[in-house]
């Protein structure tokens, strides 16, 4: 009986450790280095460096020989871009676009042939994107805003532009930002976003400008003589452009003085010093033809009242008056 009840308990520990040592041996299999402390099997665990390091080396040339194409097509798509005469700051940002999605294309493709499931690390790369995206919100309208600018080109370095009211030069157009120097010298950095989203006004995109001149004379003035004057002056300015002509148009008959405008044409560069030279010369010659240039005047009348309400001025008659009446009774009469 004793016997029995000893081969009962043995047979139920071997039944016990059965899973244990079932257990032992699949992770030595799948790993041998495991087994380095005991039944250690040398063709195991050469077979198992042997297909790791065909992974690793596979990777590893999957890695260097994706960096060398990457390498190779961002150049040749720079050279695309310039042969299309694309803006350098555009081509420069696209190359750098265009390389970074390649090497992250080329390390996931590596780490699959490493061994390394895609799915989390992509699921990882997403979520960061999203973070980084919700972090860097403004920064990234920004960038947004500056393709636009160097893809539409609504102005380019070196003009004259109007952009979210502020006038300047503009000196560079970057991805973030753009550039300006107003005409007394002062720089002045404006993000890209605020510029899309306002009026630009390009004052020298066109290689000539109309000149619009309001000139008022007289009533009693002769019109003709006014407008034959304004037409000799335009047309003896050798920066007045010929064509189109310019021409006097009377545009108003305002409170004190018949308006009229003289529009001429001038190449964009010599619109200023033109404009300049025309008012001065229109003032002088107006006046040495004995026309008049009116301005504004206005006729004050002033009243002022006495306590009583009436006019100080009736008051001072009436006072007048009565020390004249008390001179006259004080008089004696002559005999």
């Amino acid at each position: 009986m004793a016997k029995s009840d000893a081969v009962v308990a043995t047979t139920a520990q071997t039944v016990q450790a059965a899973p244990a040592k079932a257990a032992a041996a699949k992770a030595q299999a799948a790993d041998p280095v495991i087994g380095l402390g005991a039944g250690f099997d040398f063709d195991k665990l050469m077979g198992w460096a042997q297909t790791q390091g065909l992974k690793l080396l596979a990777a590893l040339a999957i890695l260097l020989i994706g960096l060398w194409i990457a390498k190779r097509l961002s150049r040749a798509l720079e050279r695309v871009m310039t042969r299309a005469n694309m803006e350098v700051t555009l081509r420069g940002f696209l190359r750098n676009i265009a390389y970074a999605v390649m090497v992250v294309v080329v390390a996931v493709a590596a780490l699959q042939a490493l061994g390394v499931p895609t799915t989390s690390v992509l699921a990882v790369l997403g979520a960061a994107g999203l973070a980084i995206g919700l972090a860097l919100k403004d920064s990234l309208s920004n960038i947004a805003s500056g393709v636009m600018l160097i893809v539409l080109r609504p102005f380019r370095a070196g003009d004259y532009v109007q952009a979210a009211g502020v006038e300047g030069t503009v000196e560079q157009i970057r991805v973030f930002q753009t550039r300006l120097r107003t005409i007394d010298n002062r720089v002045i950095v404006l993000p890209n976003s605020l510029i899309t989203t306002a009026v630009i006004v390009n004052f020298t995109a066109n290689p000539k400008r109309r000149i619009d001149l309001t000139v008022g004379v007289g009533y009693d003035d002769d019109l003709r003589v006014a407008k034959d004057t304004l037409l000799a002056l335009a047309g003896a300015h050798p920066k007045v452009l010929k064509d189109p002509a310019p021409e006097v148009l009377v545009t108003a008959l305002a409170e004190s003085s018949v308006n009229l405008e003289l529009r001429a044409w001038a190449k964009t560069g010599d619109l200023v010093h033109t404009k300049s030279d025309l008012v001065e010369a229109i003032r002088n010659d107006l006046i040495g033809k004995g026309l008049n240039i009116p301005y504004p005047q206005r006729d004050l009348h002033v009243y002022h009242h006495d306590a009583d309400g009436r006019p100080i001025g009736e008051v001072l008659t009436k006072a007048v008056a009565d020390d004249g009446d008390v001179a006259a009774a004080g008089a004696k009469p002559k005999s």
